[in-house]
């Protein structure tokens, strides 16, 4: 009997562990598509989990760090929501590749145009994203969720250091070492491309010389050939010539 109470009272416990730390594992996030390097620019993904059984996610509000304003944001098509930038003006003007900024993207809403997100479902929300702050070593964002039910569901809290993950956690942005193109490998490929074709170049000068010389060589050989044939003639035309002249001579004898 007692073994019984105890192996109920583990089930209970596991059961209010799973679904007290299930929350934990399905909470909206953020990460890029390979990487998010300070100073450059990247896509980045905003992961939605639909953790409702009775309710679909139907609109996402993403608000952008104020202290790392970005300049340029694009938001990639997704089927079946639309998606609305909005921009706000900087107290302090932003300076990109030479030119001063004076607003920057303060928040991303999608809104479904269908059924949404439904039970048992994620969608992710692609950004293209830049340039990123060289001095910080992560991006904050904050995320509001709403379902079909008009439910609210506010991924705001920040993790602080040395405690428990919140709740409901901000998504948020790992950056990477700054890279020597900020642009990605563009410039790396365009060098190699230069490189490829001024080998191909020169092979094909090569080859062309090379042509050139079998040219030669063949026209030398032609003419040897031509050289010999007519001397051949001559010195024939000559024995015949010679012939008939001794058999002439030996008839008047």
């Amino acid at each position: 009997m007692k073994a019984s109470r105890l192996a109920a009272a583990a089930a209970v416990a596991g059961s209010a562990v799973l679904v007290l730390s299930g929350p934990a594992f399905a909470h909206v996030g953020v990460s890029p598509e390979g990487t998010a390097a300070k100073g450059g620019y990247a896509t980045v993904d905003f992961k939605v989990p639909n953790e409702r059984d009775n309710a679909s996610t139907t609109k996402l509000e993403v608000a952008f760090p104020t202290d790392h304003p970005l300049a340029s944001v694009m938001p990639e098509p997704v089927p079946g929501w639309t998606a609305q930038v909005t921009k706000a003006k900087l107290a302090k003007p932003l300076t990109v590749h030479g030119r001063q900024i004076s607003e920057a993207v303060s928040k991303v809403t999608w809104t479904a145009s269908g059924k949404g997100i439904e039970p048992g479902y994620f969608q992710k929300f692609p950004l293209s994203v830049g340039p990123l702050p060289e001095d910080a070593d992560e991006l904050v964002f904050k995320a509001i969720q709403t379902y079909s039910n008009k439910e609210v569901v506010r991924w705001i809290e920040v993790q602080q250091d040395g405690q428990e993950e919140p709740e409901n956690p901000a998504p948020v942005l790992q950056l990477s070492a700054a890279s020597d193109d900020h642009h990605g490998g563009g410039a790396k490929g365009a060098s190699d491309d230069s490189a490829e074709s001024a080998d191909d170049s020169k092979t094909a000068h090569t080859g062309a010389e090379a042509s050139g010389t079998d040219s030669d060589d063949n026209g030398g050989t032609d003419t040897t050939a031509r050289v010999l044939g007519v001397a051949g003639i001559v010195v024939g035309a000559a024995g015949v010539a010679y012939g008939v002249f001794a058999g002439r001579r030996r008839s008047d004898a």
